[in-house]
């Protein structure tokens, strides 16, 4: 009689939160993660994942996505774009709000094989009718106030404590009536957070509230997310083109700094310049959407490829994508690590040597020499094949992105070059 359902054997298990980094046998029994050990006899286990030469870690989790899919404009597929990419848990950055969320409990947290939890935004349409923050020819989610209730937010939360995770705003002033009403629906989103005692995750770009506002207000365990942007409302000051003290200042007193990447959320030159001053992101998030998945975010592997190019050590690319999502909303107790008893949320990945030019967000390039990609995942112990996205990188993505460039306060000193094609 067999002792477990798969073992995956040989591969390099890195798992941060137990300070594992080690070529050791991963066993699975029950949707459960059995036995970590340096060699389980394959003839105990039903089924065999030969992972020598990959790397497994506990299951991705993805901090910021848009998984509303067929309902908010930014909306995708949760298991097609996130689980088939080697992420086991979603978290969705305020595609609805207290008035929408019912059906997106319905329709994708129920429904989906990929865990989907959420932050609820503080409008009460969330994202049903908005695009991408930065672009003012689309109505945003904030252009009246009476779509700001903490109220009506806070007993959705009540309600549905057990998948929301944390409130969103997005503070751009093309959401918010040409940011006449910023400033208020901020205050009002940190008063929920405050008042349900979870995280508040700010998205901030072309933004009238300034940073000794945010991330000057906010709090230990709070999220700025889209911290690598080179647009107005950078973390980078353009006039001396360091990191702002404000944004030390909130690291230093507790908040995380979540990549966020997006469609014009990652910058190369503001990460370098980041970088260069020992700033690096606690968390390594997508900001997944349908303006983005295929291209310049692609998945989340792709956007730890980026930080793994800029010299972040692998260990600290899989702990920002796995362990620090999951303290992040407090969920440290279930997700982002491979111990014994777990659900069994596994992703083995591979860094394969390649040779080409990846963009950013505005198709700026850095010549990349490895690049991360999910080979196989299980969630709850049952196994799904990952795919990749094709084409990788994709030249059409890249033309459309280069007309952002003349809006960025932070770049390169060259504009980028023509697409190949």
């Amino acid at each position: 009689m067999t002792a477990y359902d798969y073992v995956i054997k040989g591969g390099r298990v890195i798992d941060p939160a137990n300070g594992v980094d080690k070529n050791a046998d991963v066993a699975i029994r029950g949707g459960r993660i059995a036995a970590i050990a340096d060699d389980i006899d394959p003839g105990q286990a039903r089924q065999i994942y030969d992972a020598r030469g990959q790397v497994v870690v506990p299951g991705l989790v993805d901090l910021h996505v848009h998984v509303y899919d067929k309902v908010t404009p930014l909306g995708v597929d949760a298991d097609e774009r996130c689980l088939r990419r080697g992420v086991t848990t979603v978290v969705d950055a305020g595609s609805a709000g207290y008035f929408t969320f019912p059906g997106f409990r319905h329709y994708v947290v129920e429904r989906a094989r990929c865990r989907v939890l959420a932050f609820l935004n503080i409008s009460s349409i969330g994202l049903a009718g908005a695009g991408l923050g930065g672009d003012d020819r689309v109505p945003g989610e904030l252009e009246s106030l009476k779509f700001a209730s903490v109220e009506g937010a806070a007993r959705a939360i009540a309600e549905n404590r057990d998948v929301i995770a944390g409130v969103k705003i997005r503070l751009s002033d093309t959401v918010a009536n040409g940011g006449l009403y910023e400033k208020e629906a901020y205050r009002r989103a940190l008063r929920l957070a405050r008042e349900t005692g979870l995280p508040l995750m700010v998205h901030h770009a072309f933004s009238t509230v300034p940073l000794a506002e945010c991330p000057g207000l906010l709090e230990r365990g709070d999220i700025y997310t889209h911290c690598f942007h080179g647009f107005p409302s950078t973390i980078v000051d353009p006039a001396t083109r360091r990191i702002d003290p404000v944004v030390w200042e909130a690291r230093e007193r507790g908040v995380i700094f979540d990549i966020g990447h997006g469609q014009g959320s990652f910058n190369w030159t503001v990460a370098e310049i980041a970088i260069s001053e020992g700033f690096w992101p606690q968390v390594i998030s997508t900001d997944l959407h349908s303006g983005n998945v295929d291209g310049p975010a692609y998945d989340l592997p792709t956007v730890m490829t980026r930080l793994y190019h800029l010299g972040m050590p692998l260990v600290d690319v899989i702990a920002a994508a796995t362990i620090a999502p999951a303290r992040a909303i407090g969920w440290d107790d279930r997700i982002g690590t491979l111990g014994a008893g777990r659900a069994a949320d596994i992703t083995v990945l591979a860094i394969e040597p390649v040779d080409l030019d990846l963009e950013d967000c505005q198709s700026q390039l850095r010549r990349i020499r490895e690049r991360i990609v999910a080979r196989a995942v299980w969630r709850d112990g049952v196994y799904y094949p990952c795919t990749l996205p094709n084409p990788w990188p994709n030249p059409m993505s890249i033309s459309r992105q280069r007309s952002t460039w003349e809006r960025l306060v932070i770049r390169d000193a060259e504009p980028p070059a023509p697409a190949p094609f």
